[in-house]
C-alpha cells in the first residue's frame, strides 16, 4: 500500500485573531515534523489550501491569509490541490491524482479538525481509501452551539476525533506516524 501525507488548509489565514483560539497548539510544529519524516522516507506528500469566495476572508485568494504557513510549504513536485468547500475531494482532482499515482492509504492532518479534515477523511474512507487523521498535526475552532453558548476548541476537536475513530478513521499522534514510516 502506497500511503501519502495529506495536509489541509495549513494557511496563514488561521493566525487571524478573528477565528478565536484554536486547539492543539503544537498542531503546525507537528506538521513540519510529518513532512521532514515523510519527505525523508520518500513517501508522497499532497498539500490542500482553501480558497474562500468571500472577498473578505482571510482565506480568500487576494488575502495574505491565502499562502500556505511556513511549516507548512509545499516543495517543487508536490501536488496543490485547492478547494472551494470543505472536503478535498470535491472539485480537485485529488481523487484522480491518488488513483493514478496508485495511492491508496492517506495520513490526513491540518486544519480545521471537525470541518475540512473531518469532511476530506469521511469521503476519502467512503472512496475506499485508508485514511489516518494525526490528532495532534490537526485543530479545531470554538463553535457556536445554537443555543446562545460556546463549545471550546478541544471539546470541538476531541468529538471530531472520536467521530472518525474507528468508522471513517484511525487516529494517531504524529509519533505513532512517524514510528510507523
Amino acid at each position: 500500500m502506497t500511503t501519502a501525507l495529506l495536509l489541509i488548509d495549513v494557511q496563514k489565514a488561521w493566525d487571524d485573531p478573528s477565528w478565536g483560539v484554536r486547539s492543539t497548539p503544537g498542531a503546525e510544529a507537528n506538521v513540519a515534523r510529518l513532512l521532514a519524516g515523510f519527505r525523508a522516507a520518500g513517501r508522497p506528500v499532497l498539500h490542500v489550501r482553501h480558497a474562500s469566495a468571500n472577498p473578505a476572508s482571510p482565506l480568500h485568494p487576494d488575502q495574505p491569509g491565502h499562502g500556505f504557513k511556513p511549516e507548512a510549504a509545499p516543495r517543487p513536485g508536490e501536488p496543490v490541490f485547492t478547494k472551494s468547500v470543505h472536503a478535498a475531494f470535491l472539485g480537485t482532482g485529488l481523487e484522480d491524482h491518488l488513483r493514478a499515482h496508485g495511492i491508496t492509504g492517506l495520513v490526513i492532518a491540518g486544519i480545521t479538525t471537525h470541518l475540512c479534515v473531518s469532511s476530506t477523511a469521511r469521503l476519502g474512507a467512503n472512496l475506499g481509501f485508508a485514511v489516518t487523521v494525526v490528532s495532534d498535526a490537526s485543530s479545531a475552532l470554538s463553535l457556536d452551539d445554537g443555543e446562545g453558548g460556546r463549545i471550546p476548541a478541544e471539546t470541538a476537536h476531541r468529538v471530531a476525533l472520536a467521530e472518525l475513530r474507528g468508522q471513517f478513521a484511525a487516529v494517531q499522534t504524529t509519533d505513532e506516524v512517524l514510528a510507523g514510516l
